[in-house]
């Protein structure tokens, strides 16, 4: 019987980012001062969070100006209302609005609650939206610590965000570069036999996911997480990847109907 196995380990020494950093170079130092390296089919997730710090993308929310539509979602879901502004600045669409949440259609075309827009791990009065172009970051990221290390890895940008009908948050791929975020397995065989007729796997859904179990949500500070091991990388290989092709388009989706 053949045995699988995958490691996952945090990136230790990431320094607190909170200007224009370049994100490869402190990751290439990270990884020497580890001593773990970098092999072929590594994967690098990276929280948005970090991107955006180092992009200096940053929102200040003393800055806005609320909207007549933004008091009135204020006052429905509770929250400040300089957030809701800087939540609808970011977005195309607003879904639906609850207790402590608006679910918006970010302008990335993400579906997710708040635009994306993260409050923790930043300075007092300032918020981080999602980053502007995470497959180009991710990609820009791969190649520099690719030329840096001569091996082939991929480098998956993460976010943190709840699912429909389940309470909780997961990791989630907002970017990615060297793979594909999609494994389509229709044509293969399952363990009778029967050819698999519509089987998709989010796969760097499932690592960020994965990923997210060692970054944390708190003050464990472990923003760049490695997986080794993954057997399906050179399967799932491609440099020309990006995150686009997992999201639904609005009249596939049945919950937004």
């Amino acid at each position: 019987m053949i045995i699988m196995t995958i490691e996952l380990f945090g990136l230790e020494n990431i320094p607190i980012i909170d200007g224009d950093s370049d994100i490869s170079q402190i990751i290439k130092d990270a990884i020497e001062k580890q001593g773990c390296g970098l092999k072929h089919g590594d994967i690098v997730l990276i929280a948005e969070t970090l991107i955006s710090k180092a992009e200096e993308n940053f929102i200040e929310l003393d800055d806005l100006t609320p909207s007549g539509f933004a008091i009135r979602l204020a006052n429905e879901s509770g929250k400040d209302p300089r957030l809701v502004e800087a939540i609808l600045n970011e977005s195309n669409e607003v879904v639906r609005v609850g207790p402590n949440f608006i679910i918006t259609e970010t302008k990335h075309g993400f579906v997710c609650a708040n635009a994306g827009i993260d409050e923790s791990n930043v300075g007092d009065g300032l918020a981080t939206p999602m980053p502007q172009d995470a497959d180009k970051s991710a990609r820009e990221i791969r190649e520099s610590l690719e030329n840096a290390f001569d091996e082939e890895i991929a480098v998956i940008i993460t976010d943190t965000q709840g699912r429909a009908f389940r309470f909780g948050a997961i990791g989630t791929a907002i970017g990615c570069s060297g793979i594909s975020p999609i494994w389509k397995r229709v044509g293969e065989k399952d363990l009778y036999g029967r050819e698999l007729e519509t089987t998709e796997i989010a796969t760097c859904d499932e690592l960020a996911a994965a990923a997210s179990l060692i970054m944390g949500q708190a003050d464990e500070g472990l923003p760049v997480v490695i997986i080794r091991g993954f057997n399906a990388f050179d399967t799932l290989r491609n440099v020309d990847s990006n995150i686009k092709s997992v999201l639904m388009p609005k009249k596939a989706d049945v919950f937004r109907k």
